[in-house]
């Protein structure tokens, strides 16, 4: 029985100004969701060349890196992996999200590129610590998420699969971020050329026990259109995708693509590559599953890591603390840290005789009691 029927009111239905009821919970959900607005933070893998600033341009209709400058032959020689991070506000219909893109230029670059992949690392690392001092900390409530929500790892389309830097990489950033591997400038490749490059990558993906994102299942209420949707984003994994920031005319109609000597390449003509796939994984359909796996998986596990080494460096001192208030030093060296955690023992072995005292009192107190009702 609802609440209406219980009190023989006629119920107005969910969405009507008059109707009350916990039904409405979605959209209070929304409507402060909306208010406080989005973030999203993508970080994007891949060696000089590939297209990877040109793809997120196109992503996102924006022009994020027109002030970058191309380094020469003998600046990628010595050059190391850097990050370089980009924000910017997109507001669509109403929804403003806050968009951060984490760029790795001289990713793979140098001679020795053994631990590019270090620096990736180690940035995702600092946005959890980072995000974990701020949880726990006093001021809980305007904690910016810079976690990294996803990463695009762009595979080159020459060659015949994974290579060992790619390998090395993605199974040292599998367990801490959602990756999702992209064969950049797919223009250069066959339809046949593409699907067995993607067959290859997945084998090697599955050989070396690389965790990629994965798509959650539809739930079976869910419309077959949004089910055939699904079936197509999971097919097309790796996505090949090709990025232009440049409008052609190809038949009376304006699109965006690459002019070759043979041709026009149309970036969102789903033929010539899976770029609307990606980008509706991005933002239309599973931005919110990577910001769900992000925050229930791979921070989860970084914040038992923290605990746990809390706890065991707090048992360390409590070991620490004791062995030295029973051995004090022969030499009489003590230092800072040894005299404060002398002080805080005998202040814990004062707590512990007022207590045991208090608790003597006590006992007293009902003996007496006991004995007046005997009486």
């Amino acid at each position: 029985m609802t609440f209406s029927q219980a009190w023989n009111i006629k119920a107005p239905k969910p969405g009507d100004r008059d109707y009350i009821g916990f039904a409405t919970l979605p959209e209070q959900i929304h409507r402060k969701s909306v208010k406080r607005g989005f973030d999203f933070t993508l970080m994007v893998i891949g060696e000089s060349g590939l297209g990877k600033s040109t793809l997120v341009n196109s992503l996102f209709l924006s022009d994020l890196y027109k002030d970058r400058i191309i380094p020469d032959v003998q600046d990628k020689m010595e050059q190391t992996t850097k990050i370089e991070k980009k924000t910017m506000d997109i507001e669509e219909r109403g929804v403003k999200l806050r968009l951060t893109v984490v760029d790795t230029p001289g990713f793979g670059d140098a001679l020795n590129s053994e631990e590019s992949w270090k620096v990736c690392v180690n940035y995702i690392d600092d946005q959890f610590r980072q995000y974990f001092t701020d949880e726990s900390g006093l001021n809980r409530k305007n904690i910016q998420d810079n976690r990294v929500h996803c990463c695009l790892y762009f595979i080159p389309p020459y060659g015949h699969g994974l290579r060992q830097i790619d390998i090395e990489t993605m199974k040292r950033l599998h367990q801490k971020v959602n990756i999702v591997p992209v064969i950049a400038k797919a223009d250069t490749l066959t339809g046949p050329e593409v699907w067995k490059l993607k067959q290859r990558i997945l084998a090697d993906i599955e050989e070396h026990q690389i965790q990629i994102y994965q798509f959650p299942e539809c739930d079976s209420d869910e419309d077959e259109e949004f089910q055939q949707q699904d079936r197509e984003l999971k097919a097309a994994v790796p996505f090949s995708v090709i990025g232009s920031n440049t409008v052609i005319e190809v038949g009376g109609t304006r699109v965006r693509g690459r002019q070759y000597p043979w041709g026009v390449v149309e970036v969102e003509n789903p033929k010539h590559s899976d770029f609307n796939k990606l980008r509706n994984m991005l933002i239309t359909t599973h931005m919110q599953d990577l910001k769900d796996v992000t925050e229930d998986v791979h921070y989860e596990n970084f914040r038992a890591q923290c605990i746990s080494q809390l706890s065991h460096q707090a048992q360390r001192e409590r070991s620490k603390l004791k062995r030295d208030s029973v051995i004090p030093p022969s030499d009489g060296n003590f230092t800072e840290t040894d005299r404060l955690l002398l002080q805080k023992d005998e202040e814990i072995r004062r707590m512990q005789d007022m207590l045991a005292q208090m608790q003597e009192k006590l006992k007293a107190t009902n003996h007496s009691n006991d004995n007046i009702v005997n009486i």
